[in-house]
């Protein structure tokens, strides 16, 4: 159980980071970000993610080091994923490219809001009720199956509220907030079940969280291009979400104490193995997409 001075430190630090992120995004509110400027603060984010995690080896457990890494590298694979959406919202809507920064970093913090709240709700559940796994696989897996039979081109189809803001002539900036706040809520419903198949420590399933998202704003600007060059990775995804709900689904039974089905034994499937499926899979899916976008252009 981590520490109370723990939480303390985490969330000062993050809203030190979030006030700081606000402040260059409205000083920079009338520029394009630059490729050199996204590159940089994506490198920032992500070796300040290999760092914290590498540390909670010597200051936590090592434990808690794999089952980080495991949910980082899980949510930030799912961020990038959103981000074609994040890309089709703002490019349906016509944002002006000087207003992307402070619209991306408004959705950023309603994400971590929102997933926040689902956090301290999916701990306490799951502490409580151990059933809830078979639920979380379910998902999981019916998830998984909608990304496999997914189109290659994602869509977005403007829902009910936006069509209402419209009409109340609502400004663009105030219509593009409103769509990645109901998007990151759709978001959340997938990716805290999953990262909760990995690891149940709140602290390390928000940390994983937080790392995963305060990075996207830049990594948007940074890989907008190469995004549709990754033309397997949802498919990737899927097999991930696949594999973690098959794990929560083994898991809810070793936790009712059912170790046996008839003369079948239910294996246990270790973090370790874990890390390197949802590695392997990023690996492959990854060159995979690069290789067969390549021979299309």
């Amino acid at each position: 159980m981590m520490s109370a001075l723990a939480w303390e430190v985490t969330i000062a630090v993050l809203i030190a980071v979030i006030l700081i992120d606000l402040a260059i995004a409205i000083a920079h509110r009338n520029q394009e970000t630059s490729f050199k400027e996204a590159a940089i603060w994506t490198a920032f984010y992500v070796c300040a993610a290999i760092a914290f995690g590498i540390s909670l080896g010597y200051w936590h457990t090592e434990q808690s080091r794999t089952e980080f890494f495991a949910g980082w590298i899980t949510e930030y694979s799912l961020s990038i994923d959103n981000l074609f959406i994040f890309i089709l919202i703002l490019g349906r809507l016509k944002v002006e490219k000087t207003k992307e920064q402070l619209v991306l970093l408004f959705g950023i913090i309603v994400a971590l809001i929102l997933r926040a709240i689902f956090i301290v709700a999916g701990s306490a559940i799951i502490n409580r009720f151990t059933w809830v796994f078979f639920l979380f696989g379910a998902f999981l897996l019916y998830t998984a199956y909608g990304l496999i039979k997914e189109s290659d081109h994602k869509e977005w189809k403007e829902g009910k509220i936006i069509q209402l803001l419209r009409k109340r002539g609502a400004s663009t900036m105030t219509i593009a907030m409103v769509a990645l706040a109901v998007t990151d809520l759709v978001f959340a419903l997938d990716s805290i079940p999953a990262i909760f198949g990995l690891t149940k420590d709140p602290y390390i399933v928000f940390t994983a969280n937080v790392f995963a998202l305060m990075g996207l704003r830049q990594l948007y600007f940074l890989i907008g291009g190469l995004m549709k060059r990754l033309i397997y990775l949802t498919k990737g995804l899927s097999i991930i979400l696949g594999f973690i709900g098959v794990k929560l689904i083994i898991e809810a039974f070793h936790g009712m104490d059912i170790h046996y089905i008839g003369s079948f034994h239910i294996p246990e499937i270790a973090l370790n193995f874990s890390l390197t499926v949802i590695i392997s899979i990023l690996a492959i899916t990854t060159i995979a997409s690069l290789v067969a976008s390549k021979d299309k252009n």
